[in-house]
């Protein structure tokens, strides 16, 4: 798998170079800013981007508008972006198009080596990896009104980890019950959404999380 990295920091930036490279991935650039991680995505193509959402020179955005502009000029490039803090707006823009491939984790996921590896992974295959502080918000934010305060805390707590990019045999391992009570939770969690079931679980839970994030 070709990665390319986009991050500021000279240690987190070595920090995710090396971990890559030590689960058999070739990182194709570790840019320090938007413009040059565009040029060498335009240029190498990798199968994945992870991007730090603030870049130089403003420190604001530059990172996510430099993978938003990679990804309508190569439909379907999946990224990646972390970020320090949940950022809302961010977050509904990175999944806007609802093409899947994308994920938004906070820099502290980075700390366990497994789970971002397995985040990179799952978003190079055309899943979600959403953090779950950036879910917690979004459904935090909607629960008071709309279809949203109809579920149930067990509903809500299955729509978290779908969102999270989980199956339903992860789902059903994290919370000790079976695949069919899972499937049972996600075919209501549809209907109280209004939401069209689909046997494709990357576009499912980007649909569910662009009508909480609505």
């Amino acid at each position: 798998m070709r990665v390319a990295i986009a991050e500021d920091l000279f240690l987190l930036r070595d920090g995710l170079t090396r971990l890559l490279q030590a689960h058999g991935m070739e990182v194709t650039v570790a840019a320090e800013n938007g413009e040059e991680l565009l040029e060498a995505i335009r240029k190498d193509r990798p199968d994945v981007a992870v991007v730090d959402v603030r870049l130089p020179p403003s420190f604001t955005d530059e990172g996510l508008r430099a993978a938003l502009t990679a990804r309508a000029e190569l439909p379907g490039l999946p990224v990646l972006v972390l970020s320090q803090y949940v950022e809302q707006l961010y977050a509904r823009e990175l999944l806007a198009d609802g093409s899947g491939g994308v994920g938004y984790l906070l820099k502290d996921r980075v700390l366990d080596g497994t789970s971002f590896i397995d985040a990179v992974r799952r978003v190079a295959a055309g899943g979600t990896a959403m953090d779950p502080e950036v879910i917690g918000r979004l459904l935090t934010h909607n629960a008071a009104a709309g279809p949203v305060a109809a579920l149930t805390p067990r509903e809500r707590e299955v729509l978290a980890l779908m969102a999270e990019g989980r199956s339903n045999a992860a789902i059903a391992q994290h919370m000790v019950i079976t695949e069919r009570a899972v499937a049972k939770h996600t075919a209501s969690i549809f209907v109280r959404l209004d939401l069209q079931p689909s046997d494709d679980d990357n576009r499912r839970v980007l649909a569910v999380l662009a009508y909480l994030n609505a």
